[in-house]
């Protein structure tokens, strides 16, 4: 069986998601994660970009060790170096080099002809090829080049060194059949292609990544290049877990093999989806929550006769719980707790899952019955969170129809003791006032949005808040049975957020 290598560019690509700024914690702990589930390389960042860019992907070399680890760079001597300046300390890192093919991109974006392209390609390849073995290639806009230019330059890529060569779509215009087709083209018109692999990289402005990524297998690719639920520029990539789990799910037309361990796909999706601030669709393939429900009673009646009659793929599969058997209460203790953490996926050091204990313990108490959800919560409401600043110490709030309301708060900042009250149109909207004034930073909330995240009347109530302060936006998330609380447990997460950017800053 021929073996097909995942690209994870969660980091990359993903991270370019209008809206989407990631921290330097929460690189390290995506990729930790991609590490686990069996991804081959991951794209951690584009060095030559930013210095935080830089950051990042200095310190995914560093600490992630057994996996591939990439950088992007233009055709250009000086991202090169940059790059190889940030994977040096990676097991195996790889450069990645890109410059467009296609004449509108050559001539509009950079005004240089087919044989300027060229030469900075292989330049820039044979100076990645000084630093490190691996070198990739990627023909940006390939899907609308000129087939026969796209060969020549990947012939003189491939003979520069270059180990992979990539066939992008880059703005998700081609077809499967187009697509598949052009692979196939590339296979028998570049006569050195069996020095390199070829690799697709699909974006989903039409709707078609994922099914022209897997029409690029069907035609001989052995790379797919792929981001966590799909994230990325525009309407996004590839999405890893869709990919997988098609390969999986029909092996036996595609007739091929991946490291990707698929039950680790739930935890990952929904750890990029929190600290991404993205929420996964309920109909998103594979992962979205109708994924697995039916409420059609013919679709019930046959699953419950035969789960294959209506259900291709299962909830374990993906790492998902399939039921709500398992039940915790205030009476359980920290064991049985870890226990059902790490079978949920979660396998934390004991000193964190007795941090979360605490939280368990606290909401047990308000709740009868404490639910694999309500776990799952708890524990993605402490994902996250950094080193805190300010904390809640208490509130309290006075509110009725046709009135303002007043927010009284007290708030714990290093250890000095602040309280303000504030009065506005509505108990949420008088809190972030309060909290504001309190602290003395310029601050502007850009959005709101909460939903359930667990059923009943006691249900937990997830905020998440995008907050402004001197020009970057800060995400923020909370979780409580408390929609105020919540509401004041997100703005202070993001508010903290701030000041680690102030520490890492000074």
């Amino acid at each position: 069986m021929r073996k097909i290598s995942f690209f994870d560019t969660t980091l990359r690509d993903g991270e370019q998601t209008p809206g989407v700024n990631l921290n330097l914690r929460e690189k390290v702990e995506i990729a930790r994660e991609l590490a686990l589930m069996g991804v081959d390389t991951i794209e951690a960042g584009f060095p030559a970009s930013s210095q935080g860019s830089f950051n990042a992907v200095l310190e995914v070399a560093k600490e992630i060790k057994g996996v591939q680890v990439a950088g992007l760079c233009r055709a250009v001597a000086g991202d090169v170096q940059r790059a190889w300046e940030a994977l040096r300390y990676a097991d195996a890192p790889r450069i990645h080099i890109v410059i467009a093919t296609s004449e509108r991109h050559m001539l509009y974006k950079l005004r240089m002809s087919e044989e300027e392209v060229t030469e900075a390609a292989i330049k820039a390849i044979k100076t990645a090829k000084s630093y490190c073995s691996s070198v990739q290639f990627s023909a940006e806009d390939a899907s609308r080049s000129d087939p026969a230019f796209l060969c020549r330059i990947l012939y003189k890529a491939v003979a520069a060194g270059a180990t992979v060569v990539n066939i992008p779509d880059t703005v998700g215009y081609a077809t499967p059949a187009e697509y598949a087709a052009l692979i196939a083209y590339v296979r028998e018109h570049v006569d050195n292609i069996d020095k390199a692999r070829i690799a697709a990289h699909c974006h989903n402005d039409l709707g078609m990544a994922t099914a022209n990524t897997l029409a690029a297998v069907s035609a001989g690719a052995e790379q797919v290049e792929v981001t966590i639920n799909g994230i990325g520029e525009r309407a996004g990539n590839a999405a890893l877990e869709e990919v997988a789990m098609a390969l999986n799910t029909r092996a036996d037309f595609y007739d091929c093999e991946h490291n990707i361990n698929t039950t680790h796909i739930n935890r990952v999706c929904r750890l990029v989806s929190k600290y991404s601030g993205l929420e996964i669709a309920a109909g998103k393939a594979i992962i979205g929550d109708n994924a697995f429900r039916h409420q059609s009673g013919i679709h019930q009646h046959g699953v419950l006769t035969d789960r294959e009659t209506y259900q291709i793929m299962t909830p374990e599969s993906i790492g998902r719980y399939s039921g709500e058997q398992f039940v915790l209460g205030k009476l359980s203790g920290w064991h049985a707790f870890g226990d059902k953490l790490a079978e949920l996926g979660f396998h934390l050091p004991e000193n964190e899952i007795k941090s979360l204990f605490e939280r368990f313990k606290l909401l047990a108490d308000r709740k009868k019955e404490v639910t694999a959800k309500d776990i799952i919560a708890i524990v993605e409401g402490k994902m996250g969170d950094v080193k805190p600043v300010v904390e809640l110490e208490n509130y309290q709030i006075l509110s009725a129809n046709n009135v303002n309301s007043t927010a009284t708060v007290c708030l714990d900042r290093g250890g000095e003791r602040l309280q303000m009250a504030a009065i506005a149109g509505g108990p949420i909207d008088a809190a972030y006032k309060a909290i504001t004034e309190m602290l003395g930073l310029e601050l502007s909330l850009e959005s709101y949005a909460i939903k359930a995240v667990t059923e009943g009347a006691d249900a937990l109530g997830e905020v998440t808040v995008r907050v402004k302060y001197n020009g970057s936006v800060y995400l923020g998330k909370g979780v409580a049975t408390d929609v105020i609380k919540s509401s004041m447990l997100a703005y202070i997460n993001a508010v903290n957020r701030i000041y680690a950017d102030m520490i890492i800053k000074e």
